[in-house]
């Protein structure tokens, strides 16, 4: 459950307005190479019928995708010639901003939610509409931890696991420490953190230890909007595909994450997916596995 959007978004690659964007719509399409997928979401009726039929191209079941009257949630920014900041030009919530979800009734039963970037209380109103889910993740960012933060550690309380940035991370548990602040997090109700870092990749601390896992290294980033998303798409895939919550799935899931969020940035909105098959999937977790392995020798 999140958005489904319009971006609009300038790199220095070049400009694409009204494109395909929203954290759901990444996560669905990530996730969909790897397990099936029902999204949650709001569309207004200017929404187009091509990023649609996209979606349904990847079987993403759109049961719960509900169009509604008026214009559809847009975003729009731009990002530094390095990548390092992004500035966001303008915010329209439209549909988005009246949206309570409503799970169709068949699936209540879901064994894997995903709650993407949204007040915390609509997370936390799907998360009561589902009986026993075996694993739940959620994403969060710094507006929600300052504005709802009542809100949002009443849902921590509910979660498996949290996904969130290093700066979101320290905000959150007031420690500067990333360790530190990913202990702090966990005592709020996560057994899992897994704090994204951008390009130098996400750390996961959970009760296996802690884990890093690399980006991989891309010598022509396009968009990394919606990487995270694919990531998070990419880790919930594999979780459901595998039917496993243990550390060692939790760890290669953390690897898929970034495989999918490495293809997401090598072109604009979700249009490297669309020429991404299982096959390239595989070569790029294998290359994964090549970046880093060692040997351990006795020093």
């Amino acid at each position: 459950m999140g958005s489904v959007g319009l971006d609009t978004v300038e790199t220095r690659a070049g400009k694409r307005a009204d494109v395909l964007g929203g954290a759901a719509s990444y996560f669905s399409v990530a996730a969909a190479f790897l397990a099936p997928v029902r999204l949650t979401a709001v569309v207004g009726t200017d929404f187009p019928d091509a990023y649609t039929k996209l979606l349904e191209t990847h079987q993403v079941d759109l049961a719960g995708l509900e169009r509604v009257a008026g214009r559809t949630f847009r975003w729009s920014g731009i990002y530094a010639a390095d990548f390092s900041t992004r500035t966001t030009l303008d915010t329209q919530l439209n549909v988005f901003q009246d949206f309570r979800p409503k799970l169709p009734a068949t699936w209540t039963d879901s064994a894997y939610v995903f709650l993407a970037n949204i007040d915390p209380v609509l997370q936390l109103g799907v998360l009561e509409q589902t009986k026993k889910p075996r694993f739940v993740a959620c994403d969060t960012m710094n507006f929600w931890i300052e504005g709802k933060r009542p809100d949002l550690l009443r849902l921590l309380e509910r979660v498996d696991m949290l996904l969130l940035n290093d700066e979101e991370a320290r905000q959150l548990s007031g420690q500067a420490n990333l360790p530190a602040a990913a202990r702090a997090i966990r005592a709020m109700g996560p057994k899992s953190v897994v704090i994204k870092r951008g390009d130098a990749g996400a750390l996961l601390f959970h009760e296996g230890g802690v884990f890093s896992a690399p980006a991989f290294p891309i010598e022509d980033v396009v968009d990394p909007t919606g990487a995270g998303d694919s990531f998070a798409g990419g880790f919930m895939g594999w979780m459901a595909r595998q039917g496993d919550t243990s550390p060692a799935t939790i760890r290669t899931a953390m690897i898929l994450g970034s495989v999918l969020a490495s293809f997401s940035v090598e072109d604009f909105s979700l249009d490297r997916f669309r020429r991404l098959d299982l096959g390239q999937i595989r070569e790029r977790f294998a290359a994964f596995a090549d970046l880093v392995h060692f040997d351990k020798i006795k020093i």
